[in-house]
């Protein structure tokens, strides 16, 4: 005979205490460990990103419940990020103000325990973290309709920081403004925001004023307090600055996924699935990018990424922005790497880091 409505809820009032007092225990442990860390002085590694990889890896891999995979991650990473905070409070800086996609990705990828830092800019994160006001940072590196962020890569090459993590965050496009009702005249938002919805805009308002701004999330709160302009921003701002929804998802590419990488100062041990990046300088000589390839094919790694950017400062000269299969303490991409040095002017290993997972 089925069970009545009150005996399921009772079960799950049970079980909801089962779970209450076993993440009461894994909060233990970590206190414990954390205990075990400091008593070492190995306050260095409290937080390690291989090591939530491999967990939620694992959490994806046994999960055969009708909870989505994703789901059940997303889960455990806010309960490891609330036992984290218990180790370590860790402060992050991402492009602000609130609600913009790059704090949407933090705590996607910190969980909401994490204390985090609006920057007004991308020099202004890499500068946090390489005072080591923040510990790590956030930033855009490339769109999947716009191409790489240039910003993102002349920092990573002016500034000595590792990446130690990535982030993919699907983008929704929202026009929002004040009041609905109104006339819209002109409309802000980020340049590439802009660029991701241009057909749409031409469709549906031909000849309304476009301004760019520095973010999104800025874009919203601007049109706060202008009756006839709009922003496209994210579902978070909408609701943050107490604006109307004129219209949804208005991209484009209803495909539309930007990746953001995770900056710091250490280097990150190996998960078992991971990525490495290297900015690489070549030789103006017929056959350098050749050179600049044949290592990684002679050692049989995967590329994953290869995009040139021009050299910042210097007229008519650019570097490659490489991303590969694999972490550099593996016997093969060491030596592609070490191959690969000796035939380019310049190489700089950015980091290894595990493949985004959530």
């Amino acid at each position: 005979m089925a069970k009545k409505l009150s005996e399921l809820r009772f079960e799950i009032d049970k079980l909801d205490k089962q779970i209450q007092i076993q993440i009461g225990e894994r909060a233990e442990l970590a206190l414990a460990i954390a205990k075990i860390k400091k008593s070492t002085k190995d306050q260095s590694s409290f937080y390690r990103p291989e090591r939530e990889a491999q967990v939620l890896r694992e959490i994806i891999k046994r999960n055969d419940s009708a909870i989505k995979d994703q789901d059940m991650a997303h889960i455990f990473r806010e309960i490891m990020s609330a036992c984290l905070a218990l180790e370590q409070q860790i402060k992050v800086a991402y492009l602000g103000p609130e609600g913009t996609f790059t704090q949407e990705a933090a705590l996607k990828y910190f969980g909401n325990a994490v204390q985090t830092l609006a920057c007004n800019s991308i020099d202004s994160i890499f500068q946090q973290v390489a005072k080591g006001d923040t510990a790590y940072g956030v930033v855009p590196i490339e769109n999947s309709s716009n191409g790489v962020i240039g910003r993102t890569i002349d920092m990573l090459y002016a500034q000595d920081l590792k990446i130690c993590g990535e982030i993919e965050i699907a983008i929704h496009h929202q026009l929002m403004m004040a009041d609905s009702a109104k006339k819209i005249k002109v409309i802000y938002a980020h340049q590439q925001s802009i660029e991701q919805c241009q057909g749409w805009i031409w469709s549906n308002y031909p000849g309304v004023e476009l301004k760019a701004v520095a973010s999104n999330a800025l874009a919203a709160r601007m049109v706060k307090d202008q009756p006839n302009a709009a922003a496209i921003a994210s579902e978070a701002a909408l609701g943050l600055y107490e604006l109307q929804k004129v219209a949804k998802n208005i991209e484009d590419q209803n495909n539309n996924v930007t990746r953001f990488l995770v900056i710091g100062n250490e280097d990150i041990q190996p998960s078992g699935a991971d990525k490495t990046s290297l900015l690489v300088v070549t030789k103006h000589e017929p056959g350098a990018l050749f050179e600049l390839l044949a290592p990684f094919k002679n050692h049989n790694i995967n590329i994953l990424q290869l995009d040139r950017h021009p050299l910042p400062e210097v007229k008519w000269e650019y570097l490659f922005l490489v991303n590969i299969a694999g972490h550099q303490q593996q016997d093969g991409v060491q030596k592609a790497l070490a191959e690969l040095e000796n035939n380019v002017i310049k190489m700089r290993v950015l980091g290894s880091y595990p493949l985004a997972v959530l």
